[in-house]
């Protein structure tokens, strides 16, 4: 077999959705933060391309490279790849890279817990993995800090007409809208019409509501739209399930951590959920995240939490991907009948 490059990279899934870890072949990209790492991947688009795009990747693809940390407390560092974003910070992306870690034996794992500082784009995450025989059985990240933005506003969605909606961060930035107003139970079979109504509501938010991070100017869009179900109560606090829009068209496989985050937030904001209590988040094919509010935060001036998410990983395979010379493709392609428009 001839190559040009060789990318080492271990696969896994978090509640069903697919974060890959990337951990060799690739050199840490310049910047002298991991922000500043993060925006020329997002720039250059070579490395996105290869590992994303087809024949390697594909629409449900999420890809982590693993670099040195910057932050002195960090033990790792990571750059979460998504199909159109290279987002500061995601919940299933966290546990992902935390389970090859720790099951990978990158990382050291002391039973029954291993404590990790990790270090995404958007800040500091701390993990607590609860580890057995050799495997990190459920990961608990506490996520970056996270905020309500604007509640009850009225959007106007082509085709739809009018509806409410609220934003959120979590991590990254949401429109989030009643799925039962809008006619939707949260089943497997919905998932195409959900997929479609998000990325245009997504972009009609982006177009007359907007979103600025007060702490992050460049992080200036919005990036998902949540469909939320309707709320039951728990004896530790809330439950109610929920799917998440993925740009240019798929919906998350798992509950979706920095929607659990931005969700806690708004129910936070409206009085529904104190610190101490639990949110049992249940995605569009049943797996669940559990996030709790450890702590009120100020972001920026804003009132926020301080969310923690926890879910389970497996890693699927260790793969090479490789680029013949002779390959036509070498940036690989993307079709509308998958990737949309």
């Amino acid at each position: 077999m001839r190559s040009t490059k060789t990318i080492h990279v271990i696969s896994a899934h978090a509640e069903g959705e697919v974060g890959d870890v990337i951990v060799g072949g690739v050199q840490p990209p310049p910047g002298d933060t991991l922000w500043e790492q993060r925006s020329f991947i997002a720039r250059d688009e070579t490395l996105r391309n290869f590992v994303l795009n087809e024949p390697r990747g594909g629409v449900f693809r999420h890809v982590n490279l693993l670099v040195p940390p910057k932050h002195p407390e960090a033990d790792a560092a990571f750059i979460i790849m998504e199909p159109e974003d290279t987002p500061p910070m995601s919940g299933s992306n966290s546990i992902c890279v935390s389970t090859v870690l720790l099951d990978g034996g990158i990382i050291p794992m002391q039973e029954p817990e291993t404590h990790l500082v990790l270090e995404a784009p958007g800040g500091l995450v701390r993990v607590r993995a609860e580890c057995n025989n050799g495997k990190a059985e459920r990961i608990y990240v506490q996520n970056v800090a996270s905020f309500a933005d604007k509640l009850g506003v009225p959007l106007e969605v082509p085709g739809l007409g009018t509806i409410t909606v609220d934003t959120a961060y979590g991590g990254d930035s949401f429109v989030v809208v009643d799925a039962k107003a809008l006619g939707f139970e949260i089943v497997e079979d919905e998932a195409k019409d959900i997929a479609r109504l998000g990325v245009a509501i997504t972009d009609a938010a982006n177009d007359q509501l907007g979103f600025s991070h007060p702490t992050n100017a460049e992080w200036d869009h919005i990036s998902f739209c949540a469909f939320c179900g309707p709320l039951s109560k728990t004896e530790t606090g809330l439950t109610g399930r929920s799917a998440v829009a993925i740009q240019p068209g798929k919906v998350d496989r798992s509950p979706t951590g920095t929607a659990v985050s931005a969700r806690m937030a708004l129910m936070a904001a409206k009085g529904q959920m104190q610190v101490g209590q639990t949110f049992d988040a249940v995605s569009i094919i049943g797996s669940r995240f559990t996030g709790r509010i450890l702590d009120g935060s100020d972001v920026g001036g804003r009132r926020g939490i301080l969310p923690e998410i926890s879910g389970r990983a497996w890693i699927t395979g260790i793969h090479q991907h490789m680029l013949d010379p002779g390959d036509p493709w070498p940036d690989g392609y993307r079709l509308s009948d998958t990737w949309g428009a």
